[in-house]
């Protein structure tokens, strides 16, 4: 199979979100005088956050809604008296800034950009998003951005997907291919649509979800080789 049509995640994909999150999550509390326990403040604002993001896709909440909420919630557990909006906007305004890339991100994007199309299909804030892009020096490889905020619906709503294709030079379902580190949005998603999907799994965790990849990496390194001669020939999943 010969793949035209890229579509990669781009947080904990070609961006890596967590050092990028811990960055911005600090900076915003020194930002706002909070000096004391900020790493286990952290940990708490994170499980809060997954909860919310995962309660987004699942079209329960709005993404205005989660922004604010995650860190209202976090003050509200710890009797903090600090605007959540506030900090949101301190938190979203310094996200751009404390871009890290995946090893590999910038030489699979730039390969694939000469193979074919490269798009980055996100559930991140278009505005967020677009900054970070801009940031990590990835934009001269990448066609179009398609967000959920954009779409309205979020991975792994097959219309968000619908939505996301639309955005390319051209679309075949049997030359696209999906890359994405989340089995329950990005593989999920794509076998929903009926595409192929690459699962980046640096850490090597089972799969024990309903989603099932094409094909598996534990490296973006892993994918240029295979790309040169026009397959994805990785480890099966």
């Amino acid at each position: 199979m010969t793949y035209q049509l890229f579509l990669f995640d781009l947080d904990d994909t070609l961006l890596d979100f967590r050092a990028s999150e811990k960055r911005s999550f600090l900076h915003t509390m020194h930002e706002l005088g909070l000096r004391d326990s900020i790493d286990a403040l952290f940990t708490q604002y994170q499980a809060i956050n997954v909860d919310l993001w995962k309660r987004f896709e699942m079209g329960t909440v709005s993404k205005d809604f989660l922004k604010v909420e995650r860190f209202r919630k976090t003050f509200a557990l710890n009797g903090i008296a600090i605007d959540p909006e506030l900090a949101s906007r301190l938190y979203l305004e310094s996200l751009p800034d404390t871009v890290v890339l995946i090893d590999g991100a910038r030489q699979v994007c730039e390969t694939l950009s000469r193979i074919g199309e490269v798009g980055i299909i996100t559930n991140g804030v278009e505005s967020i998003q677009n900054r970070r892009i801009a940031a990590s020096g990835l934009s001269d490889y990448i066609s179009f951005v398609a967000t959920s905020e954009a779409c309205g619906h979020a991975k792994p709503d097959v219309r968000f997907f619908e939505y996301a294709v639309n955005m390319a030079r051209a679309f075949r379902k049997e030359t696209t291919i999906i890359i994405g580190d989340r089995l329950d949005a990005d593989i999920l998603g794509a076998n929903r649509y009926g595409i192929d999907s690459c699962w980046f799994n640096p850490d090597s965790m089972a799969n024990t979800s309903a989603a099932i990849p094409t094909c598996e990496a534990a490296s973006l390194h892993d994918i240029v080789p295979a790309l040169n001669l026009k397959q994805v020939k990785l480890k099966q999943a």
